[in-house]
């Protein structure tokens, strides 16, 4: 009886029992720059930025972490092309001298609502003095509705910088509380009723500024605080 050639013990290897061929595999698709900042931010969005480094995102993408070295350099590069992307979202407005500080804010306004979609995605922006294209179109943006408000260049790139800095230390904050309010080992975060109740016991002789405009000091709502800011910081540019 003739041995099998080498094609039908190939064939043998694959077969199913009962004679079935096993269908081929999927192939993956292919590890881009793209699909990388992809799963970042949905690991960010469902967990946290504390959670993303080379190990979670490859893990989302079904690999190891050296085929991500590929066409990242780092944990920092992946921060840098995340803010990018979200930046790349914005919608800049035609510089309007008669409106500028309106525009200026809404810009703000959209950064903030980016930064809060993604928790502690803030970190990353305040980390890394970007060269990304996207985000350097933000700031090209922000300095070009400024000087059309007539705003002196130094004063409007110190304001662009302090601008953005607010928007990142706000946004950080609130994704901090939000965490501790979820985190069973933090339950030390209090409700603004128990704050004031905390601040209105302090010793009279000692804080009776802070006791009597307790409310105030812990007043507001929704984004009370950062119109206030922003209004305060842009309304007195020139």
């Amino acid at each position: 009886m003739a041995r099998p050639d080498p094609q039908q013990r190939r064939a043998a290897r694959h077969a199913r029992p009962g004679g079935a061929s096993a269908p081929p595999r999927p192939r993956k698709d292919p590890i881009t720059v793209e699909r990388i900042i992809d799963a970042a931010l949905q690991i960010v969005a469902t967990q946290g930025h504390d959670a993303l480094t080379m190990r979670s995102v490859a893990q989302a993408l079904g690999t190891g972490p050296a085929s991500l070295y590929v066409h990242v350099v780092n944990k920092s590069d992946i921060d840098e092309l995340l803010i990018g992307r979200l930046c790349s979202e914005l919608v800049l407005p035609q510089p309007q001298p008669t409106q500028w500080r309106e525009q200026l804010f809404d810009v703000c306004v959209q950064i903030r609502d980016q930064y809060l979609r993604y928790p502690g995605i803030a970190s990353a922006a305040l980390a890394t003095a970007s060269t990304n294209l996207d985000t350097l179109r933000v700031a090209e943006g922000m300095l070009a509705i400024t000087l059309a408000g007539g705003v002196p260049p130094q004063r409007a790139a110190w304001a662009i910088d302090a601008l953005s800095l607010y928007v990142a230390a706000y946004t950080l904050e609130l994704s901090l509380v939000h965490q501790r309010r979820h985190d069973d080992d933090e339950n030390w975060v209090v409700d603004r009723e128990e704050l004031i109740r905390r601040l209105t016991a302090l010793p009279a002789d000692e804080f009776p500024h802070t006791r009597r405009h307790a409310a105030e000091l812990t007043g507001g709502s929704g984004h009370d605080r950062f119109d206030f800011t922003m209004h305060l910081f842009i309304d007195n540019l020139n």
